[in-house]
């Protein structure tokens, strides 16, 4: 059989993206620099237990006693082991590159909820994008921007990208087809069918996939140390270059604080409001509320 040449060709395209987009490519690079440095200022600058605090008191207004708990205890831990700013640097790079994806991968998952044609042309590359491994990402993200942490952030929000846009075209799809027909039939036009109740009903699970989005960004951080992000990823892969299993221990077990805390946060605002379902329905059906319900 011929041998099949594909890296020829994917070269040329790289370098044809190069010389005719680098400026777009540096723009973009500058601008990521920019916002996660200032970031990391914002979570640097202030005493660590002024942070701590805060990070505890997010919880409490969920009322989440346990994840409040453990929040105040576990950074205290990070502090202790003196990983507090690397641990800074890789919130991050986090909450940058999820805002890549949520801004990305929702709009685009309504745009594919509302249009088939869309989503039968997105899902393979969903499909390319989950199974792709994920240091394959950070080949064209090293070439195009450099070492450093914009090819980290670029990687990580490329890479978590596809839950944002899988759950939010499921939660749409999956509204109850007669609470859309009633939000129709009573004159409601298809932006604001899809703002007061399509997006509403399918919140739980937008937040599931936000939540997933930032589960797959904190299993990028250690790749994104190989290409010279700093934070908890560069203490890990320095430790398995110094074979460290003391400081590997460490900068993974400050990996698994954060993601715990940020899992546990986002599936608390992804919680479904049990009674809400019910009065849409009763309000867009134009049936009135049982006379105890209003006199209560």
């Amino acid at each position: 059989m011929p041998d099949i040449d594909l890296a020829g060709p994917a070269n040329d395209v790289v370098e044809w993206l190069l010389d005719n987009f680098g400026w777009l490519f540096d723009a973009i690079a500058s601008v990521s620099t920019d916002v996660v440095g200032w970031i990391e200022d914002a979570l640097t600058g202030p005493p660590p237990l002024v942070l701590i605090l805060l990070l505890t008191l997010i919880p409490l207004a969920l009322r989440r006693w346990g994840i409040a708990l453990f929040a105040l205890l576990a950074f205290a831990l990070i502090d202790g082991m003196d990983l507090w700013v690397e641990t800074m640097q890789s919130l991050a790079v986090v909450l940058v590159a999820t805002a890549v994806a949520i801004v990305v991968g929702v709009p685009l998952g309504i745009w594919a909820a509302r249009h088939r044609l869309v989503s039968i042309l997105v899902r393979p590359l969903l499909d390319l994008m989950q199974t792709t491994p994920p240091f394959v990402y950070l080949i064209p993200a090293v070439f195009f921007f450099g070492v450093g942490v914009v090819p980290g952030v670029v990687a990580t929000a490329v890479f978590a990208l596809a839950p944002a846009v899988r759950l939010t075209e499921l939660g749409i799809r999956q509204v109850d087809g007669e609470v859309v027909e009633a939000a129709q039939a009573f004159g409601a036009p298809p932006r604001r069918v899809l703002r007061d109740v399509q997006l509403p009903l399918a919140l739980p699970s937008i937040m599931a996939g936000i939540n997933q989005v930032i589960m797959l960004a904190l299993s990028m951080v250690v790749v994104a140390g190989l290409a010279g992000a700093e934070g908890l990823g560069a203490v890990v892969t320095g430790a398995v270059t110094q074979l460290d299993i003391g400081a590997g221990f460490e900068g993974g077990l400050a990996v698994v604080i954060l993601a715990i805390y940020l899992d546990r946060v986002t599936g608390a605002l992804a919680a479904p409001r049990p009674r809400a379902l019910p009065r849409l329905r009763r309000v867009f059906r134009g049936r009135p509320q049982p006379a105890q319900q209003a006199t209560a």
